[in-house]
């Protein structure tokens, strides 16, 4: 049998992995039907990954959710939809796939690795993306549709479907809880706080251990921890140009402007105190963190020392 089309292997790990969730809702069984009833493949697919388990038993739910956030650098992606493709479609070499894949190595439903993007249509139709090195646990039920965010970036817009209109959409992080007003926003975890930036709607922000709300409009941003909030600030220049791929940078300090792209890389970005104040403006592709140093040293009077790939400082020229 060939293998499935990537995209519907990729749908039905997810599915597969919340189908045997302890927490799998009767809002996302609904939405299970109509996935398997856009196709005969989507249908087919589904099948083969139900033998799979009477194969093995109940397949442990890791084994889907591994497929999905597996960080997709280079050939991952390509070798992990491949192991999707072997468990859906050839159970008799399911068993020795899971046994040779690192299915435990992850634990939340969606997650990217340093320097990854990802984006994903949630059952109700909202949209969620993901920036570097970001994680989520999503959970949907007749009282809320629900994210809690563990770390990172994410942008979400929320659907407008109307059988999901009496649930709240509401994002979650250890400082608080936002609850959307119809919207597109952005949420950053940071050690100490949250930012919220709204795009467009609106967003309620209940701090963890502060009861009373502030609502944050379209244009707006607001940082705060668990026990209060900073007062509301224009938003940035172009907040989300990171989910095209782009870094903008205007009038920044040479420090904050290093912390943003070792985002986007592994190790240790730095630069030495006396060039920190320097200013960085314009538009640079995370894609290459590399060119971006280098496009430093053209335009600064700096120089930049590669002791490593995962050790660079930055000092004065």
């Amino acid at each position: 049998m060939s293998v499935a089309d990537p995209r519907i292997l990729d749908e039905a790990a997810q599915w597969l992995a919340r189908r045997h969730a302890s927490d799998f809702s009767e809002v996302e069984q609904a939405a299970l039907a109509r996935w398997r009833s856009q196709s005969s493949q989507h249908e087919h697919v589904w099948q083969r990954a139900q033998q799979l388990q009477s194969h093995m038993g109940k397949l442990p739910s890791a084994v889907g959710m591994a497929v999905l956030n597996r960080p997709r650098l280079s050939n991952s992606r390509r070798q992990l939809l491949r192991a999707a493709a072997f468990l859906v479609t050839t159970p008799a070499l399911g068993w020795f796939t899971y046994q040779h894949m690192p299915w435990h190595s992850w634990t939340t439903d969606y997650r990217t690795a340093t320097g990854e993007r990802r984006a994903f249509t949630l059952a109700d139709g909202s949209r969620v993306e993901l920036n570097t090195a970001s994680a989520i646990s999503v959970r949907m039920d007749r009282e809320a549709r629900r994210i809690r965010q563990h770390t990172g970036e994410i942008l979400v817009q929320t659907s407008h479907a109307p059988e999901f209109a009496s649930q709240p959409f509401i994002v979650e992080t250890t400082h608080g809880q936002m609850q959307a007003l119809g919207t597109r926003f952005i949420v950053r975890k940071h050690e100490h706080s949250t930012t919220l930036s709204v795009l467009q709607g609106a967003v309620r922000v209940t701090p963890a251990f502060f009861a009373t709300p502030t609502v944050v409009n379209a244009g707006e941003q607001l940082r705060f921890d668990g026990h209060g909030s900073r007062p509301d600030v224009p938003l940035e220049t172009q907040p989300d140009a990171w989910t095209l791929g782009v870094l903008y940078a205007q009038d920044m300090r040479l420090q904050d402007f290093l912390a943003e792209v070792g985002r986007y890389r592994e190790g240790i970005l730095r630069c030495d105190a006396d060039i920190a104040d320097l200013r960085v403006s314009g538009t640079y592709q995370l894609g290459d963190t590399d060119r971006i140093l280098a496009l430093l040293e053209q335009t600064l009077p700096v120089r930049v020392h590669q002791h490593t790939r995962y050790w660079v400082a930055i000092t004065r020229r």
